[in-house]
């Protein structure tokens, strides 16, 4: 498989258990693996023949952005979900990051990494 990487998508998100973090909301970041094979598209120069990563990267800040909910592992699913809509793609590596995670200790990140196939 090949692979097309995106990282560091951004987006606002009202995530988490507490009502703060629902309240006030904060950045999420996103780094993404996406596994395909690119020959078709390579062999007809056919962007039409792989995976789009503008409007993937679109669709997933779109989710970040989207309905609340309490864990980074639920947001990681429905980044999974929204990546493997897209036919050329056979699997996905989610990295969701939480560099705001309300922790009382000092911290550089918080990162959930799923990786996820077609069934």
């Amino acid at each position: 498989m090949d692979r097309v990487t995106l990282r560091g998508l951004r987006a606002r998100g009202h995530h988490g258990v507490f009502e703060r973090e629902r309240i006030e909301g904060q950045t999420f970041v996103v780094d993404l693996v996406l596994f395909l094979d690119t020959r078709p598209a390579a062999a007809g120069d056919d962007l039409t023949l792989t995976a789009h990563y503008g409007i993937i990267a679109e669709e997933v800040t779109a989710v970040i952005a989207g309905d609340p909910v309490d864990l980074i592992e639920t947001l990681a699913q429905r980044i999974a979900d929204q990546c493997l809509k897209h036919e050329v793609v056979q699997e996905v590596e989610v990295t969701v990051h939480k560099p705001d995670a309300p922790i009382t200790v000092p911290f550089d990140d918080v990162t959930i990494t799923i990786h996820r196939g077609r069934a």
